[in-house]
């Protein structure tokens, strides 16, 4: 029996493992898939890892609002994968929306969560990331290449919540559910998403794929423990507006750490 009380198939598991692959193959997965190439390209080179460099958020053209509609257009795009995984989660008389818990049923306890997360990853977050710049295992993340236009700041936000959505619907949400009902165990469950969610990060380095695992873990055991996953897109988004608009921030301030090489 599965943690969901039904006795699978060969032929249902395999239709379940034909889904998740697919889904993943859309979305995460084939984030982590070049990004594993990525660092063993960055590794092989002759620049160390810390001259190198990875850019977020970039612009697409000089003209400011063709730039503004790329930038809309690649962000509701990327969440068809969202989507899809929704989709799939939908039963009959029960929303996927409240089976991963991301509705508003519980939006004060969601958000003081959310909160919570945020304060808790975050500054050990940045911490990780400054001492894997200073041990050369980290390369230099410009998380926001956009013009200066009015727009700037909104699009970083959208990005950032669309990174939130894709991340935490579909690694913990969808993957979560799926495995449940293949009977998978909850730490194996919590350990597999973790090293997923950090293998994604790897173009960045090993001090981010090593961060990523550690957030993967604990937000992993909250969802374990709450069924909720507001919480983890209220903490998720904070901690990438946070990166992405504090960016040329943290630049001026320290950019021996924060620079570019």
């Amino acid at each position: 029996m599965t943690s969901a009380g039904i006795e699978r198939s060969r032929p249902e598991r395999a239709r379940l493992w034909w889904e998740i692959g697919i889904v993943l193959a859309l979305s995460v997965g084939a984030s982590a898939v070049y990004s594993i190439l990525t660092i063993i390209r960055r590794v092989a080179a002759e620049a160390a890892l810390a001259d190198q460099s990875a850019a977020l958020n970039t612009s697409q053209s000089t003209d400011e609002w063709v730039d503004l509609t790329y930038q809309l257009v690649g962000i509701a795009l990327g969440l068809a994968p969202v989507a899809l995984a929704l989709y799939l989660l939908w039963r009959p008389g029960v929303s996927a929306f409240s089976r991963v818990g991301l509705d508003l049923s519980r939006p004060a306890r969601d958000l003081g969560w959310g909160f919570a997360l945020f304060a808790i990853i975050g500054v050990p977050g940045i911490a990780l990331y400054a001492v894997g710049r200073m041990l050369g295992i980290t390369v230099a993340v410009q998380a926001s290449g956009l013009g200066d236009y009015w727009w700037s700041i909104p699009v970083l936000v959208l990005s950032a919540l669309r990174a939130a959505l894709v991340e935490e619907i579909i690694v913990v949400g969808y993957l979560f559910t799926r495995l449940r009902e293949l009977a998978w165990n909850r730490w194996v469950i919590i350990g597999a998403a973790a090293v997923l969610r950090g293998s994604y990060h790897l173009y960045q380095g090993f001090g981010p794929f090593i961060g990523n695992v550690a957030m993967g873990v604990v937000f992993g055991w909250m969802y374990t423990r709450f069924g909720r996953v507001a919480p983890l897109v209220v903490a998720h988004l904070l901690l990438d507006i946070v990166s992405f608009v504090g960016y040329p921030i943290a630049v001026a301030l320290l950019p021996g750490i924060f620079g570019t090489a």
